[in-house]
């Protein structure tokens, strides 16, 4: 499973609650891009979250 470059936000595990109260285990992803970012070696192609897009934490490679 990837995770964010920049944050290190990975999946995070729950439950499914059914009606009747039953629990089963479920997994909730990170939404991840992959994107073109500036790093200290030059650009590169890394999986980002979208929080971390949206709040400017990163500077995109054109």
């Amino acid at each position: 499973m990837a995770t964010c470059y920049v944050c290190g936000k990975t999946r995070a595990v729950g439950n499914n609650i059914s009606h009747s109260h039953r629990k089963t285990k479920r997994v909730f992803k990170p939404n991840l891009q992959r994107i073109r970012i500036l790093t200290d070696g030059g650009p590169r192609r890394t999986y980002v979250c979208t929080r971390c897009i949206r709040s400017g934490k990163i500077t995109k490679a054109v």
